[in-house]
C-alpha cells in the first residue's frame, strides 16, 4: 500500500539540470552539459535520507536545485517545508565573518518573523544551548570559535525558522574524526528531538550509514541504487555501489560500520 502523500515533505520527480558549456567551435559546437538525468526520490517527515557519490556526480547541483538557486531545470520539485535550510561543508565560509554570533542567528528572525528584540535573543540563547554552544558564544566572531563550534553554530543558524527539511551537504567533510563523530551525535539528537526531515550529502559511506534510515547512490546524476540503508550496504545490486562499499572497507554484513546509541 502506497504512503499518503501527506507523509512526504519533499517530492522530486524526474529532475533535469543541464548546464552551458563554454567552449565550442566550428567543428565542435557549444552543447549542454548534462547533470542531473532524470532524478526522482521523495522523503518523508522525520527521515534522514543519505545521498552518496563521488565529487562531480551531481549532489551539490541536487542540493542547490531543491533550494531553488537553479532556476532552469526539468521535472518536478513539491517541497512542504516553508523554510528549508542548508548546512554547508565549510562553517567558516558560510558564516559572516565581521558579524558576531549572536547577530548571524538572529538575522533569520529579522527578516521573517515580527519577534521582537528581546525575543530573538532569547531564541538565539535558546538554540546555541540546544546545539551545545555557550550563551557567551552569541558575543564572539566566527573566527574566535573551533571548526566544530563554527559547524555547530551553522546548525543553529539553519533550525532559527523551525524547518521541516534540512540539506546537508557534506556538513562533516571539512572536521577531523572526533569532531565529526560529536556532529553526527547532535544532528541525530536534534533530528529526533525536532522531527526533522534531512537530506544529507556524503561522499563518506560510513557517516551515512551512521545517521541515514534509507540511501540513494548517485552516479553521473543519476539515482544507480536506493533503498533502506542496511539493505543496500549488505546487499547492494549494482556494481558501483559495490565498488565505493569496497572503497570503504564495508564488504559484507560481518563488517559494519558501527552506529551510534540512540
Amino acid at each position: 500500500m502506497e504512503e499518503k502523500q501527506t507523509n512526504y515533505v519533499l517530492m522530486v520527480k524526474d529532475l533535469r539540470v543541464s548546464y552551458a558549456q563554454e567552449e565550442g567551435g566550428l567543428f565542435h559546437p557549444k552543447k549542454d552539459l548534462d547533470v542531473l538525468k532524470g532524478v526522482s526520490f521523495s522523503i518523508r517527515e522525520g527521515e534522514v535520507l543519505g545521498l552518496v557519490g563521488e565529487s562531480g556526480c551531481g549532489k551539490s547541483t541536487l542540493s542547490k536545485a531543491l533550494l531553488g538557486l537553479i532556476p532552469k531545470y526539468e521535472g518536478v520539485i513539491v517541497q512542504k517545508s516553508l523554510h528549508p535550510q542548508m548546512i554547508f561543508q565549510d562553517p567558516y565560509s558560510s558564516l559572516n565573518p565581521v558579524k558576531k554570533v549572536g547577530w548571524i542567528l538572529e538575522e533569520p528572525l529579522r527578516l521573517n518573523t515580527e519577534l521582537n528584540k528581546q525575543q530573538r535573543r532569547e531564541k538565539v540563547l535558546e538554540m546555541l544551548k540546544k546545539v551545545g554552544l555557550d550563551e557567551k558564544q552569541a558575543d564572539r566572531y566566527p573566527r574566535q570559535l573551533s571548526g566544530g563550534q563554527r559547524q555547530r553554530v551553522c546548525i543553529a543558524e539553519s533550525l532559527m525558522l523551525s524547518p521541516r527539511l534540512l540539506i546537508a551537504d557534506e556538513p562533516v567533510s571539512a572536521l577531523d574524526v572526533t569532531i565529526q563523530a560529536q556532529v553526527i551525535s547532535l544532528l541525530r539528537s536534534i533530528q529526533k528531538e525536532m522531527g526533522l526531515a534531512i537530506l544529507f550529502i556524503s561522499h563518506d559511506m560510513r557517516v551515512v550509514y551512521q545517521l541515514s534510515q534509507r540511501v540513494m547512490i548517485m552516479k553521473d546524476g543519476e539515482i544507480v541504487e536506493s533503498g533502506d540503508v542496511d539493505d543496500v550496504y549488505f546487499h547492494p545490486e549494482h556494481p558501483y555501489t559495490k565498488r565505493l562499499l569496497e572503497a570503504a572497507g564495508i564488504e559484507s554484513p560481518g563488517e559494519e560500520p558501527a552506529r551510534p546509541v540512540s
